[in-house]
C-alpha cells in the first residue's frame, strides 16, 4: 500500500551557531517489498548536497552550511509503496533449515564481519542457551531469540546519540530499541549467523497511540531466503509495517542526522523529532499474543 511520511528534525540552540558537515541517511532504496516513489529533502539553513552510496549501498547526503542559525531544521518527506506480507513465508534451504549448517565458501567469505561477534563471552553463553541440541529448527531458534531480547529487556527510550555494548545491556536488563538491536546482533553473531542492523520507521496506527517513529530492527541471512526481518523490541518477525531506510554492520552507522556545530556545548537547547505518516496498515505479525508495541 502507498504511504506518504514525513520525518521532521529540529535542533534549537541559544545562539546563531556555524554546523559542520551532517551526514544524512534518510533516503530508501527501493527492494522486493518497497518501491520508493518520491523523495525530498527541505533543510533550514539553506545547505548543499552531496549525494553518494556507502560500502553498504545506503544512500547518503552530506550537508554543507554557508551560514549559522539558531535553528537546524530537516524534514524528509517520502512516497513509497510498501508490500510486505503480514505472515511471510520464507523459502530457506534444506541444508539451513536446521542449525547448526554451514553457509556455502562464497556466503561466508561475503558475510564477514556481519558474522563477527564482539567477543563478549556472557552474551555468547545466553545466546547458546537457546540451542535445543543438534538439528534445532533454526527459524525456531531465531524467533525464540528475537523473543527472548524482547522478554528479557525491559524497552527505555533515550535521546541521546549511541548505543549500549550488549553485555551491558544483557546485565541492566533495559535499554532502547537500538540496545536491543546490538543485543540481538551480537547473540546471533555468536551462533555463528550474519545479522546487520536497521534503521527505517515503525508505521503502525494498531500500536499503543497509534505512534509512528523512527525505529531500529534486525535482518539476518538464511541461506535461500535470503535477509528476514527480526524486531526484538516488539517481539515480530517480517517487514509489515517496517519502512527499511539503511542496513549496516551497526546502527551508529546508519543514524538518520549525525553530525556537529561549532560552540559551547550549552549553545544546543533541545532536539525534537517528528514522524507523521498517512496510509493504512493490517497489524504486523507477532510472534505469540500481540505485544504493545514500543518506539
Amino acid at each position: 500500500m502507498r504511504l506518504n511520511l514525513t520525518h521532521t528534525t529540529v535542533y534549537s540552540f541559544a545562539r546563531p551557531v556555524a554546523f559542520n558537515p551532517h551526514r544524512l541517511v534518510l533516503r530508501p532504496r527501493s527492494s522486493g517489498d518497497l518501491q520508493v516513489l518520491s523523495c525530498a529533502l527541505d533543510i533550514t539553513p539553506a545547505a548543499q548536497l552531496a549525494w553518494s552510496t556507502d560500502v553498504f549501498g545506503n544512500h547518503i547526503a552530506t550537508a554543507r552550511f554557508d551560514s549559522p542559525a539558531e535553528r537546524l531544521e530537516v524534514t524528509s518527506r517520502l512516497v513509497v509503496d510498501e508490500t510486505a506480507a503480514d505472515w511471510p513465508v520464507f523459502p530457506i534451504a534444506l541444508s539451513a533449515q536446521q542449525y547448526p549448517f554451514r553457509h556455502s565458501l562464497d556466503e561466508a567469505i561475503d558475510l564477514g564481519a556481519l558474522r563477527a561477534g564482539d567477543g563478549d563471552s556472557s552474551v555468547a553463553a545466553w545466546a547458546k542457551g537457546f540451542v535445543a541440541g543438534p538439528g534445532t529448527d533454526t527459524l525456531s531458534l531465531l524467533q525464540d531469540i528475537n523473543a527472548g531480547v524482547g522478554a528479557l529487556v525491559a524497552y527505555v527510550p533515550r535521546a541521546e546519540e549511541g548505543t549500549q555494548p550488549a553485555g551491558v545491556t544483557l546485565r541492566s536488563r533495559t535499554g532502547s530499541c537500538r540496545d536491543l538491536v546490538e543485543l540481538h546482533l551480537t547473540a546471533v553473531r555468536s551462533l555463528g549467523f550474519g545479522a546487520r542492523a536497521v534503521s527505517g520507521y515503525l508505521v503502525d496506527p494498531h500500536s499503543t497511540g497509534g505512534a509512528d517513529a523512527t525505529h531500529a530492527w534486525v535482518e539476518i541471512y538464511l541461506p535461500g531466503a535470503g535477509w528476514i526481518t527480526f524486531d526484538p523490541t516488539n517481539a515480530r518477525m517480517g517487514a509489515a509495517g517496517l519502512v527499511k531506510v539503511a542496513a549496516a554492520r551497526r546502527s551508529a552507522q546508519v543514524l538518520p542526522i549525525a553530525g556537529s556545530y561549532v560552540g559551547r556545548p550549552e549553545d544546543h537547547l533541545s532536539l525534537e523529532v517528528a514522524v507523521r505518516s498517512e496510509g493504512s496498515f493490517a497489524p504486523p505479525p507477532s510472534l505469540g499474543p500481540p505485544p504493545a508495541v514500543r518506539l
